[in-house]
Formats: structure tokens, C-alpha cells, sequence
């Protein structure tokens, strides 16, 4: 099954995709994680990339489809996969639908999490990352705090700020683009049936794992 994740940034797509891979098998792909990786260690790619994430810019079409079309090859993926984070436009998806298509394969579910933008600010601001890049799980500070500060309770590896979730501005202008290029999706992928909205906010008490619940019943459920 191949399963796209949607929504801005600090709704928990991450989150989600996280619990639905390890319950299932699928496995996820997230180009953030694929970025930092690359920033962090200065390559060619990384050094590019930088250049627009720290800027709050999303990376150009041909340094992420390239990337994404070589990942979509490896043996893990060939019985489908969850992708974070991509595509962004529907430039992206267009290309995704033209990549999967010559394997024999399409989009099956496509999971777009809506939350309010004031609680995704302050999600982000108090979001929290795993610097393992074997383990990179993710906590809020607030809503979902490790047992012991800064530490993760899968690994016991320091945990650390995104260096792209520490200034508000450039939060607002990652939301900002998201509703310029990536809010298309939603329509793009209705229109073909696979999308399914899913409100993630404490305001109406519905976070991240119960989605994710719900989703992982319903894949086994038609396995």
C-alpha cells in the first residue's frame, strides 16, 4: 500500500506515519529527515538544500524528485511505502503518479491532518527531536514530553530543537508557503479518491495516535 501524508508542518504527519509504519511494516519515507541528514553531514546536496530550508523555503523540484524517485527503488519499498513530506506541488504529485505508474502502482490513501494555525506555532516552538538518525523520534515538550528532559525514552539519545522550529517568523512563512503550494494536494487527491481528512487538535480531543489507530484498523481490515 502506498500512503501519502498531508498537511502543514506541526500537524504530526511525522507523528502518524511513525505509529502507522511501525505497526504495519510500511515503511516511511519522510524527505525532512533525508535533508537534515544531508545538512548535517555537508554534502553537495545538504549544502543545497540549506540554502532554501533555513529560509523557510521549500526545496526546489530538482534536487527532491531525483531523491525521491532513487528511494522509491530500494528493496524496502517495493511493497509500498508511507511518504512525509512529499510530494509539496502538484508539479511533484504529477511526477509521483508518472514514477509509480511504469511500476505498475498508484496512490491508495492519501491522510491530510488539519489543525488549528495557532496550535501548530506553538507545537513546533515546543517540538523536540531525537538526534539518533537510527531512531529520530519526535516529542513535544508540553503534549508529549520524554520521562526524563532531553533524553528519549526509546534510545536514550539527547533530544535537540530543529534549528527550522526555533524562530516564529520562519514558522509562519513554512505555513505560508504550505497554503500557497502544497493545500492544492488536498483537492488534487480528492478528486481521485483516495483522500481522507483527519482533525488532529486538543480542542477537539483527537491527537495524532488515535488517528493513527483508526488508519492501522482499517489496513488490516482490507489486508
Amino acid at each position: 500500500m502506498n500512503i501519502i501524508m498531508l498537511g502543514a508542518q506541526g500537524t504530526g504527519k511525522g507523528t502518524v506515519a511513525g505509529i502507522i509504519s511501525e505497526k504495519t511494516g510500511i515503511p516511511q519515507i519522510s524527505t525532512g529527515d533525508i535533508f537534515r541528514k544531508n545538512i548535517s553531514e555537508k554534502t553537495p546536496l545538504g549544502i543545497e538544500a540549506d540554502k532554501y530550508i533555513s529560509k523557510g523555503n521549500l526545496v526546489p523540484d530538482e534536487i527532491t524528485i531525483p531523491m525521491v524517485e532513487d528511494r522509491l527503488t530500494w528493496e524496502d519499498a517495493q511493497a509500498g511505502v508511507i511518504l512525509d513530506g512529499f510530494p509539496r506541488n502538484i508539479a511533484q504529485a504529477e511526477k509521483l503518479d508518472e514514477i509509480l505508474k511504469a511500476k505498475g502502482k498508484k496512490i491508495d490513501l492519501v491522510i491530510n491532518l488539519v489543525t488549528p494555525k495557532e496550535e501548530i506555532i506553538d507545537r513546533m516552538l515546543t517540538r523536540r527531536v531525537c538526534t539518533n538518525q537510527e531512531c529520530k523520534t519526535t516529542y513535544n515538550i508540553k503534549l508529549h514530553p520524554p520521562k526524563k528532559e532531553g533524553i528519549c525514552d526509546k534510545c536514550g539519545a539527547p533530544l535537540k530543537q530543529r534549528e527550522d522550529d526555533s524562530d516564529p517568523e520562519a514558522i509562519k512563512r513554512r505555513l505560508e508557503i504550505y497554503e500557497e503550494k502544497t493545500s492544492p494536494l488536498v483537492e488534487y487527491y480528492k478528486n481521485k479518491g483516495v483522500l481522507r481528512t483527519e482533525t488532529v487538535s486538543i480542542t477537539v480531543n483527537r491527537m495524532g495516535q488515535d488517528v493513527a489507530n483508526d488508519v492501522i484498523k482499517d489496513i488490516k481490515g482490507a489486508q
